[in-house]
């Protein structure tokens, strides 16, 4: 897939889950066959105002291709932070337009442009107009309010801006995450538009983003909460789209060598003081689907030193033993 000049090789990407695809989460799934990473949602306000936080997540990541993601509602901060960004050389730049949570759609940001999508095609131009040939791509949901589904025309207008590809969630900022996303309303964008189209929502296993493939068309599928302490999924999307068998699992031991691989990065990044406290999610996510999991993420809760994480690894392995 191709979006304008930039060549994206693969099935499968990681959405740009703020607070939560950081750039730990984000390398590790490069090395388990993510093709494509964004990074977490930055204020456009306070790139404009040179907020050190950030300042922080516009920093690129090495692994091409990257996108680094906007939320804002005010035309003119989002032409003034897409200026910022390009001067960082992403390979794209995203906009956020549908993010459900208050205090980004409160603002009128996020999900809240499906409610005015004049408006969202404005700052869509201004992104443009700020990027400098850099790609621009927009992340919606399907509208706002439970029953609309508004996709389909923001994307046209999207387009008519400048868009040069769009990410659909099918849900309204309303339906949060569930019921189960509406595939339909991903195969009415791609059906609106010319740009490539990346599908989103529900996608846990490989099968699931093989059924989004064949009833939307979409180009590519975004990833997001089954991703988490689980980056194989990557892997097993690929194996299913060329037609391969799928990888077998991976064994308790390599599931927790991944996640201190993880917590190792975090800490690179982050420092001490603030990885040990943002590893008790990370390590919690590892333990979704093993015997004893409840118990296991009440002791991440406690984690604040290598010493915690291993408690954890001790434990899950005593309630998790080989079989056979």
């Amino acid at each position: 897939m191709k979006i304008a000049g930039v060549t994206i090789e693969g099935f499968a990407a990681l959405a740009p889950m703020a607070g939560v695809a950081d750039r730990a989460v984000r390398e590790v799934s490069r090395a388990h066959g993510a093709c494509y990473t964004v990074g977490e949602m930055t204020s456009a306000k306070g790139i404009c105002q040179h907020s050190k936080k950030s300042a922080v997540l516009l920093e690129p990541d090495e692994a091409r291709p990257y996108a680094v993601q906007l939320f804002g509602s005010e035309p003119e901060s989002i032409r003034e932070a897409a200026r910022a960004a390009a001067l960082l050389s992403p390979d794209i730049i995203d906009l956020n337009m549908g993010c459900p949570a208050p205090k980004i759609t409160g603002g009128g940001a996020g999900s809240a442009l499906l409610r005015n999508l004049p408006l969202a095609g404005e700052i869509a131009r201004a992104a443009v107009e700020g990027a400098g040939g850099i790609p621009v791509t927009a992340k919606i949901r399907r509208g706002y309010d439970a029953g609309e589904d508004v996709a389909a025309e923001a994307a046209r207008r999207l387009e008519a801006a400048g868009v040069a590809a769009i990410t659909v969630h099918g849900r309204t900022r309303a339906q949060m995450y569930a019921p189960p996303v509406d595939l339909g309303c991903i195969a009415r964008v791609k059906a609106a538009v010319s740009v490539p189209v990346i599908g989103n929502g529900d996608i846990f296993t490989a099968q699931d983003a093989a059924r989004m493939f064949e009833e939307t068309g979409c180009d590519l599928v975004m990833v997001g909460r089954g991703a988490l302490g689980n980056p194989w999924l990557f892997a097993e999307i690929n194996a299913r789209m060329r037609g391969e068998p799928l990888p077998p699992r991976p064994a308790l031991g390599e599931r927790l060598k991944v996640m201190r691989e993880e917590i190792s990065l975090l800490l690179a990044d982050k420092g001490e003081r603030v990885g040990f406290r943002e590893a008790r999610k990370h390590v919690s996510w590892y333990m979704t689907g093993l015997r004893g999991a409840a118990s296991l993420r009440r002791l991440c809760g406690e984690i604040s030193s290598w010493e915690g994480i291993d408690a954890v690894c001790r434990e899950a392995e005593a309630q998790n033993p080989p079989e056979g």
